[in-house]
Parts: structure tokens; sequence; C-alpha cells
């Protein structure tokens, strides 16, 4: 098999690493890199439990090669928050129960992330559709939605700190279910 020497940037920190012209990218970064957060589900880019951000896209990275991903920026779960500094998505799962197993979790945070850089106070139903790539076998997905809006909530203060708009509306948006 071809090997190739690729460098990947990942969470700000480069990596030079040789690797088979056939390795996914969710191998290189969990058993060459040990970037164990990014778990392996499906491998056919239908769970979403592998989702990373490259070069500031969502991609599954079961059905990215690592050469495919030669020089570009990887951005896992891990570099999200600290044990003791948690990022707002972070936050948000916690406090509205977004998890039961954890299994799918570090693939729905970066879906939720990438949620909030494209559109910072989305509706319920804007969520649900952003995440349609991921699947949770555990939570029934409520709490999931739950816990981005509350992410959205807590990073609105700091988009008007930073010269962002607020919105005139400060009330959750609602999908017509009842206020949690």
């Amino acid at each position: 098999m071809t090997e190739h020497d690729i460098t990947l940037t990942v969470n700000g920190v480069e990596h030079d690493l040789t690797v088979e012209s056939r390795t996914l990218l969710v191998h290189a970064l969990r058993d060459e890199l040990g970037y164990t957060g990014t778990n392996i589900g499906c491998e056919s880019s239908i769970c979403g439990t592998c989702t990373v951000h490259m070069d500031g896209e969502s991609v599954k990275s079961c059905t990215a090669l690592a050469v495919q991903a030669d020089g570009a920026e990887i951005r896992t779960v891990e570099d999200l928050g600290t044990r003791h500094d948690f990022h707002p998505i972070q936050e948000g799962f916690q406090e509205e129960q977004g998890l039961q197993c954890g299994y799918c979790t570090p693939g729905m945070m970066m879906t939720a992330l990438d949620i909030l850089e494209e559109n910072p106070n989305p509706t319920r139903e804007e969520i649900r559709e952003g995440l349609e790539g991921n699947l949770c076998r555990c939570t029934g997905y409520q709490n999931i939605v739950n816990a981005v809006q509350n992410a959205a909530e807590q990073l609105q203060p700091a988009a008007v700190a930073d010269g962002g708009d607020a919105d005139d509306d400060p009330t959750p948006a609602t999908d017509g279910g009842e206020e949690l």
C-alpha cells in the first residue's frame, strides 16, 4: 500500500505523519494522533459521531481520507473547552441533559458549533434541520435541541459585546411545543 507524508494542524497544533492512501481521517485523528474525542460510528457518514471541522467546515471524518486533509486545519471536540472552562455548547449539553450514553455527543457538539457559527440565533426548527445528519439513539433529541438553544443564548451577549446585533425579541424561539 502506498504511504503519504501529510501535515495536519489539529486544534492549533501541527502534526506530521505518514498514512496509507486508504487511511480515513477519523483513524488518523484517533489512532495516530490520540484525538479520541472523535468517535467512530457507522463509517458511512450516516450517524455523524465523527464530525469535525476541516478548514472551518463540518465534515464527517469517517468518509474523508487523511490524505485529503493534508495541510488542513482540523478542529475536534477536544478544542471546545477544558474540564474547568467549558465552551457554551458544552455547558448547554450539561445544563439541558443533552446526552445519555454520550457516544454521539462529540459529533453533535461539533455540528452545533457549525450551526451557531452560521446562524447565532437559530429557531428550534433550524436547529433540528442542522442536526439532521447526526443520529442519537438515546435522547429523543428534545434535550439536544434545548442544549443548542441554551448555547445560542449564552453566546448572544458575547456577539453584542463584540459589536454584533442583539435580537430585538429576547424570548427563545419555540416550535409550538411547550416551553421548557
